[in-house]
């Protein structure tokens, strides 16, 4: 049996102000194997993306247990998540965030000069140009980002999350800046990835990429459901 990457018992969020409070998640379970795709979908406002920046080290959750990677996560201190965060996940985001002043290298490399390993400069050098390899875009390597298109940049990004070797990583609306050929080039990419073995969990409102994943979840009044759900995202 795999062992779980991500396993969450009970996690609850809850916002308070003077006269009222919101849960956006409400004692939710749930566990992601190694080598697992995972997809998380449902509407705007049902929790996803509380759910990924807790998943993330982002922020914490109000109550229950998160251990990642055989690691109890849950009440760590900035300092502590943040290092574990660099560690053990890569993210990718709806927008690219990269350097505009900076080559494709020094995008991609920019985790690693953050680390605390002490890398030397062949050894940043060997797993830029691995990351790069992975998302076919090694070509690009002193290239600056204005000289890209939007999925050449998603591409960028998503090796810039895997420069680590992270444990898992996390998507969230990685196609939602691209248009629909360069959005489904994106979800082969991550399919390949996944094949060759990185664990991955995505958030999506678009059934159409939920169900390309092999375990599909939603997400509905902060608590997991298994299999998709046809809902209509509302603006």
């Amino acid at each position: 049996m795999r062992q779980p990457i991500i396993k969450m018992r009970n996690i609850t969020k809850m916002y308070s102000t003077e006269t009222m409070e919101t849960y956006a998640l409400k004692e939710l379970d749930m566990e992601i194997a190694k080598g697992d795709y995972v997809s998380i979908s449902g509407p705007s406002g049902c929790g996803k993306s509380t759910l990924l920046t807790i998943m993330g080290l982002l922020d914490a959750p109000s109550g229950g247990e998160y251990i990642l990677d055989g690691q109890d996560v849950t009440e760590l201190s900035l300092a502590d998540a943040a290092q574990v965060r660099n560690k053990k996940i890569g993210f990718v985001f709806q927008q690219f965030n990269l350097i505009d002043e900076l080559s494709v290298f020094e995008n991609v490399a920019l985790p690693l000069r953050y680390s605390d390993e002490q890398l030397s400069d062949d050894t940043i050098r060997a797993r830029v140009e691995d990351s790069l390899k992975k998302v076919e875009m090694g070509h690009r390597i002193n290239h600056k980002p204005n000289q890209l298109s939007g999925g050449q940049q998603q591409r960028i990004a998503i090796a810039r999350a895997l420069v680590t070797e992270p444990a898992i990583l996390l998507v969230d609306e990685a196609t939602g800046n691209l248009d629909s050929k360069n959005g489904e080039l994106i979800m082969q990419l991550l399919d390949t990835l996944n094949q060759q073995g990185t664990t991955i969990c995505m958030v999506t409102h678009d059934p159409r990429y939920a169900d390309m994943a092999k375990t599909k979840l939603s997400l509905f009044d902060g608590q997991i459901n298994f299999g998709t759900q046809n809902y209509e995202e509302i603006a």
